[in-house]
């Protein structure tokens, strides 16, 4: 319900309305790469962003240890902060009015562009810290190529994100590491947390239209111009951890377009009750 009027505190959105009324507004034009394109792009990156940070969120008050608690809470913000920067640029480049929180509570199951890997259940904490490492890894190269975009929104937004993806994978990696690399029980969950979860992340590097629109203006790389990194850091990581590597094997394929899996239903029903209960509500 909307907040009684407190009268000691300035009304601080009616100061930014006055302002942004006042404001000679600043025009960033987009790299010519079609709005659509764009557009479909950025929700591909929210999604990834919204979606993951969801499911860490699920570990609060669930974790083994209260150190993890506290450190997966802190990841699930992050990544729900970045999502509501890209999803809050998709909704401008869009230009139908549509805020970061419409796109997020708003849209259904076939609507969303997250990679299929991101929604996978938690399952135990091995299968989350996997999960998470897998991810990480492509995207801190993800993001360390979107600095240098030729929309400096992009950018601006990459340089910011970069510096928590990094904490999240020097972190995943860690713990992939003592895990695989610990006892017989530790070893053999981590073990079949990446054989389970390794089939998802071939998405992650396929080019469509959309990639190769926004590449050609140089707003974002063909996510398959990341696998060398990505396999490389992937590769040293399971060594370490004494894992093997799966291989070639069969990749799932279809979040990109809207093809999901049942399990991103279950989350939006969760993610988005209140919203959809009580449309419009503020507190």
């Amino acid at each position: 319900m909307t907040s009684l009027p407190d009268m000691t505190t300035p009304n601080v959105a009616g100061l930014a309305r006055d302002a942004a009324a006042h404001a000679r507004p600043v025009d960033v034009p987009t790299p010519d790469a079609g709005q659509e394109a764009v557009f479909e792009f950025l929700l591909r990156i929210g999604d990834n962003a919204l979606i993951l940070g969801h499911r860490v969120s699920e570990w609060c008050g669930h974790s083994p240890v209260l150190e993890e608690d506290i450190a997966l809470a802190n990841q699930a913000l992050d990544l729900i902060g970045q999502c509501q920067l890209w999803l809050g640029l998709a909704g401008e480049i869009e230009g139908k009015g549509r805020s970061a929180d419409n796109l997020a509570y708003l849209r259904d199951a076939w609507d969303f562009r997250n990679a299929l890997l991101v929604e996978r259940p938690n399952g135990d904490f091995g299968q989350t810290l996997m999960r998470q490492f897998l991810f990480d890894a492509f995207h801190i190269e993800q993001l360390r190529a979107l600095k240098a975009s030729a929309d400096p929104r992009v950018a601006e937004i990459a340089a910011k994100a970069e510096k928590e993806a990094a904490y999240h994978l020097e972190r995943s990696a860690d713990l992939v590491i003592r895990l695989g690399d610990g006892t017989e029980e530790s070893r053999a969950r981590m073990q079949a947390a990446l054989d389970l979860l390794f089939p998802y992340t071939g998405e992650l590097f396929l080019d469509d239209a959309t990639d190769e629109a926004v590449a050609e203006a140089g707003i974002a790389p063909l996510p398959s111009s990341l696998k060398p990194a990505w396999e490389q850091t992937v590769a040293a990581v399971l060594d370490e951890a004494t894992l093997i590597h799966p291989g070639e094997v069969y990749q799932h394929k279809g979040g990109k377009r809207g093809v999901h899996s049942e399990y991103l239903g279950f989350i939006l029903a969760e993610m988005q009750f209140l919203q959809r209960a009580y449309p419009g509500a503020t507190w």
